[in-house]
C-alpha cells in the first residue's frame, strides 16, 4: 500500500489537501515550464531545494518501511554492481566472470534476486552483484526498484549492461539512478560548511553561483548561519546535492553485449553513438562467445583504482604479499583490515615509499597510503 503524506492547511485560507508526492509533482512541472537561463536560474534553483527537502521529509517518514536493498553481505576488495535492463545478458556475464550460477534464459525478469559472484583478478577480490534488471519508474518503486536501487548504492562500482536492441535506451538507467541520488563519474563537490550561531551566511571562494542564491538555497535547508568555503564554481544541482547528504558518487562503466551479433562496422557506429551522447567509453563484449572478457576484467581493475600496500613486522624483513585496497586508503583502514586489535591499540605507523616525506616517516591513522607503500604498524602490547 502506498503511503500518503497529508499536509493540511487552514480551512478558511481555502482547504488544500495534499501528498508530498503530488507537491514535488507540481513543482517538477513547474521547471519544466520554466525556460532555463541566468535570469531563471535563481528561481529554478530554489524549487529544486523545495524538491530536496520535500523528498528528505517523505525518506524520514518512510524511514521504517521500503528503502532497504537485498541482504547481501559486502565481500573482497570492492564490489561491483551489474544494472542494465532484463536479458541484457548480466546474468551470462556474471557466469563468465565469476563462475557464479546465475539463471540465464531468453526472456525477460529471470533474476528475481540478487545473485553475488568473485572475480580474482591481478590479486584483487571482487564480488560482482547480479541484480533484477531496471525499468521505468524503478525510482518509485516498480518492479522492485527501491530494493534493487538501495544496492546499488551501496556499489564501488556500477557496471551498467545493455545489448544491440536496447542501447537506445540506457539513459533511462541514467534518469533511474540519477532520481535515486546515484551520481556516475562525478566527484564530490568541494564545499565547507561551518554552522555558527549569529552573523549571518558568509561565502568565501570561488562559488560560480551568485551570493543570493547559495544564500537562498541555504535557507531552504534551514541553515541561516554558516561560513561556507566554495574551493571551484558549482551548480545549482551540486550545492543542493551536497545539502542534502543522500548522495553517492560511483565510477561506472557501459558495456555492450553480444557483440557476436553485430560486425566492426556496427560496432564502430555505437560506440561513436554512445561517445558522443553519454560523453562516457564503452567496451564491447561476447559472455556467450567469450569475446574481450579479458579486457573487460583489466578495465574493471583499473576503474576500482587498486593500489598493493605491503605489511611489515617491526622487527621482520620479508614482506609476504601485497594488501589490495583502493586509492585514498588510510592507515586506519589498513589497521581495520588486519584486525580490529590494532586500531584500538594503534600509537603509530612506519611508512616507506611514495607516500612518505623521508624513511620510516611516523604517521598517524588518517596518512593516505599509496601504491607499492610499505607499512608498520606500531600497537600497545
Amino acid at each position: 500500500m502506498r503511503v500518503r503524506f497529508l499536509l493540511v492547511l487552514n480551512k478558511r485560507k481555502g482547504i488544500e489537501v495534499t501528498t508530498i508526492e503530488q507537491q514535488i509533482k507540481e513543482i517538477e512541472d513547474e521547471i519544466a515550464r520554466t525556460q532555463y537561463n541566468k535570469a531563471t536560474e535563481h528561481h529554478i534553483g530554489l524549487l529544486k531545494a523545495k524538491i530536496a527537502r520535500l523528498k528528505e521529509k517523505a525518506a524520514h517518514a518512510k524511514k521504517a518501511g521500503s528503502g532497504k536493498g537485498f541482504a547481501v553481505k559486502k565481500e573482497g576488495d570492492a564490489t561491483l554492481v551489474m544494472v542494465g535492463f532484463p536479458s541484457v545478458g548480466k546474468s551470462t556475464l556474471l557466469n563468465r566472470l565469476t563462475g557464479a550460477k546465475s539463471q540465464v534464459a531468453a526472456w525477460e525478469f529471470t533474476t528475481k534476486e540478487v545473485i553475488p559472484g568473485v572475480l580474482w583478478h591481478r590479486g584483487a577480490q571482487i564480488q560482482i552483484l547480479d541484480i533484477p534488471g531496471i525499468i521505468e519508474g524503478a525510482a518509485e518503486g516498480k518492479g522492485m526498484g527501491k530494493m534493487v536501487l538501495s544496492t546499488v548504492r551501496t556499489a564501488d562500482m556500477v557496471v551498467i549492461v545493455t545489448d544491440p536492441k536496447r542501447i537506445d535506451k540506457i539513459q533511462l538507467i541514467f534518469d533511474e539512478l540519477e532520481k535515486a541520488n546515484i551520481r556516475l563519474d562525478k566527484e564530490p563537490p568541494d564545499i565547507k560548511i561551518n554552522k555558527k550561531q549569529l552573523g549571518g551566511i558568509t561565502i568565501n571562494g570561488k562559488p560560480g553561483l551568485s551570493e543570493n542564491t547559495i544564500k537562498d538555497v541555504l535557507k531552504t535547508f534551514g541553515i541561516l548561519n554558516a561560513d561556507v568555503i566554495i574551493k571551484k564554481p558549482i551548480t545549482i544541482d551540486e550545492l543542493i546535492d551536497h545539502l542534502s547528504k543522500s548522495c553517492v558518487y560511483i565510477p561506472s562503466l557501459i558495456v555492450l553485449n553480444k557483440a557476436d551479433e553485430l560486425n566492426q562496422s556496427e560496432i564502430k557506429k555505437l560506440e561513436e553513438y554512445v561517445k558522443e551522447k553519454f560523453k562516457k567509453d564503452m567496451i564491447v563484449v561476447s559472455a556467450e562467445k567469450n569475446i574481450n572478457i579479458d579486457k573487460l576484467k583489466d578495465i574493471i581493475y583499473e576503474k576500482l583504482k587498486f593500489i598493493q600496500v605491503y605489511t611489515k613486522r617491526k622487527e621482520g624483513k620479508e614482506l609476504g604479499e601485497p594488501m589490495i585496497v583502493r586509492k585514498g586508503t588510510t592507515v586506519r583502514d589498513i589497521c581495520l583490515r588486519i584486525h580490529k586489535d590494532f586500531l584500538e591499540k594503534f600509537k603509530y605507523a612506519l611508512v616507506n615509499g611514495k607516500s612518505a616525506k623521508y624513511p620510516n616517516q611516523r604517521v598517524g591513522l588518517d596518512h593516505v597510503v599509496m601504491d607499492q607503500d610499505v607499512i608498520t604498524i606500531i600497537a600497545e602490547k
